[in-house]
């Protein structure tokens, strides 16, 4: 085994490639929406409870900003969640794996993310 290669274990030197990146984000949206279900469902149950339960959803989704949030949150995951597996089930398919065609994917994947979730904080505010 070779002991003289270098060994940098400081993460916050190590500079990522943008596709590692993008794809490290894709990871993080599945949690955020593993995670999100849980108030989803909370949410949901409550909806179908009854008529009052339907109607404070509403109200609360309407007038709390921290409902608001989470929501906004879970769709902008939902969205960069969704752009990033196209970008995946490309790559699976053998195409965009060479480091520029790779990069200019995880720039397309970041930019439709970007713009996805710019649109879902004009339709949930």
């Amino acid at each position: 085994m070779n002991k003289t290669r270098p060994v940098n274990l400081d993460l916050r030197t190590i500079k990522q490639p943008l596709p590692a990146i993008s794809s490290i984000l894709h990871r993080i949206t599945g949690v955020i929406l593993f995670v999100g279900v849980a108030f989803m469902l909370y949410v949901f149950d409550l909806s179908l409870e009854s008529q009052q339960g339907f109607d404070a959803v509403t109200d609360m989704l309407s007038n709390s900003f921290f409902a608001k949030f989470i929501a906004w949150g879970l769709v902008s995951a939902l969205l960069y969640h969704f752009f990033a597996g196209i970008k995946h089930l490309i790559m699976d398919c053998g195409y965009c794996e060479e480091l520029e065609s790779g990069t200019m994917i995880a720039k397309a994947t970041l930019a439709a993310g970007v713009v996805s979730v710019l649109l879902a904080g004009v339709w949930v505010w």
